[in-house]
């Protein structure tokens, strides 16, 4: 079996193909850079995969060189996750969001669907999205089912909105096998510090060298954690077992404010420096609770989730020692 990763390099790409090979897969990795720098994947796991640089974005006629992929890699499966993923990153430049994020994906699934019409490939597709796209919801209506209504106060919310109506509407018009997924909250070694848990993490290991309170930002959210493990098992679980046409949360259905998750990794790294609510740190487009329901993945699938928080705040603590 064959499958092609998008976004491969990134953080989650590079476990969504370390996954696969370790499942006997054959993995083409497409990503701006061609292949990573090490870290993540260990050197065999980095040559195993065929790394291919290109840039998927509508203005370099990306669907072109995906339909010339298509024909040599013959993909079984595609996983997308190519796309910008930090929001501050989506709020600096918004037209670019747009486009890297909804147009991606677009001239992905348009050279999916000219070699599905070629008798070339048909391959089934996962689209990955966010929790960011619900917005805000009372609390008493956690953990929200894939029917709550999308109501994105982020730029990074609203072009994972864009981007999961653009799939779905193409592959009502094509034909194409798509499934697409709303992502909660996950970490694990290898993302980026500006992440929370990463963060939290560096500034943990900060204060147990200079004794200085521990700077945080809103401690009142409550978020939905997964290991990035578990986020990619189910990933492989859908796009291999998920219902074309249809959309799953990927996450716990537990929630953590993130002053008790601060407070854990504190004590996990056996600091007792107290926290510090610091106002720079703190964003005007959070919302209160987002907690998913992940009762339709299970049921279409019958994944489960293998590791606890706990085990995310250790992994990262191992890595960063």
């Amino acid at each position: 079996m064959r499958a092609l990763v998008t976004g491969a390099a990134g953080f989650v790409g590079q476990w969504t193909c370390r996954a696969l090979l370790r499942e006997g897969w054959e993995v083409e990795g497409v990503s701006l850079e061609g292949t990573p720098p090490r870290g993540i994947l260990t050197a065999a796991e980095r040559a195993a995969v065929r790394w291919e640089a290109m840039d998927l974005s509508p203005t370099s006629n990306g669907a072109s060189r995906v339909l010339a992929l298509f024909r040599t890699a013959a993909p079984d499966v595609i996983i997308h996750l190519a796309g910008i993923a930090f929001q501050a990153s989506a709020a600096a430049d918004v037209e670019r969001a747009f486009a890297v994020n909804v147009g991606a994906a677009t001239e992905l699934l348009r050279a999916a669907a000219l070699a599905k019409a070629a008798g070339e490939a048909d391959p089934r597709v996962l689209v990955v999205g966010s929790a960011e796209q619900y917005g805000a919801h009372a609390a008493a209506e956690m953990p929200l089912p894939e029917s709550a209504a999308c109501r994105p106060k982020t730029v990074y919310g609203k072009t994972k909105v864009a981007q999961e109506v653009a799939a779905l509407g193409m592959a009502r018009e094509t034909g194409l096998r798509v499934v697409c997924t709303r992502s909660f909250n996950h970490s694990g070694p290898g993302q980026a510090p500006s992440f929370l848990l990463p963060s939290l993490i560096q500034r943990a290991r900060d204060a147990r060298r200079s004794g200085q309170p521990v700077r945080i930002g809103n401690t009142d959210v409550t978020r939905d954690f997964l290991h990035v493990e578990d986020v990619v098992s189910a990933y492989i679980s859908l796009v291999s077992r998920g219902q074309p046409g249809e959309v799953y949360n990927v996450c716990s259905g537990v929630g953590v404010r993130v002053g008790e998750l601060a407070a854990e990794v504190l004590a996990a790294a056996g600091v007792r420096s107290p926290l510090e609510v610091d106002p720079a740190l703190q964003r005007a487009v959070d919302v209160p609770v987002l907690v998913g329901s992940n009762a339709k993945l299970r049921a279409a699938t019958g994944w489960t989730p293998l590791k606890s928080r706990s085990d995310i705040i250790q992994d990262l603590l191992d890595a960063a020692s």
